[in-house]
């Protein structure tokens, strides 16, 4: 008995990773949201860590802010990123992280959220998807509200 073949995925440049999260960013302060989560490979994952987490910490043992499946992360649907590395190719992509800054205005106060993104991103038959992505706020606290509703 054989196993089933493995997918294999096509190596991603830098410019096409930047050309990538710059499309997202676009889909994001465009607010286009159906677009966005297209982005998303079936089985992805989105996670933002409690502010000031160490980087490998797991949803299954620490406070998250976000920790959501494919099909929350469908449901939760909302807002960006600067600078874009190469980190590596790893099982199932290429992994890659970038710096953010996004500025959320609401009833006359401006809070603003900072940190990085680590992606892993596939591409298989002309379209980039992610794997997974995990937001890592460079925060010590969020505001005294201390909730994140936004997209980051």
């Amino acid at each position: 008995m054989s196993a089933a073949p493995r997918q294999m995925h096509a190596r991603l440049s830098r410019a096409d990773c930047e050309d990538f999260l710059y499309d997202e960013a676009a889909m994001l302060d465009e607010w286009r949201l159906d677009d966005w989560i297209a982005l998303f490979a079936k089985g992805a994952t989105y996670e933002v860590p409690a502010a000031g987490a160490a980087d490998d910490v797991s949803a299954a043992n620490a406070l998250f802010y976000i920790a959501d499946d494919y099909h929350r992360l469908c449901q939760r649907v909302e807002r960006l990123i600067s600078n874009v590395r190469i980190l590596g190719n790893v099982e199932g992509g290429t992994s890659i992280g970038c710096a953010f800054v996004t500025y959320r205005s609401k009833n006359d106060v401006t809070d603003i959220f900072f940190g990085h993104h680590r992606y892993v991103l596939q591409s298989a038959d002309g379209d980039i998807r992610i794997a997974s992505k995990r937001t890592l706020l460079d925060m010590s606290s969020l505001r005294p509200q201390g909730r994140v509703s936004i997209i980051l």
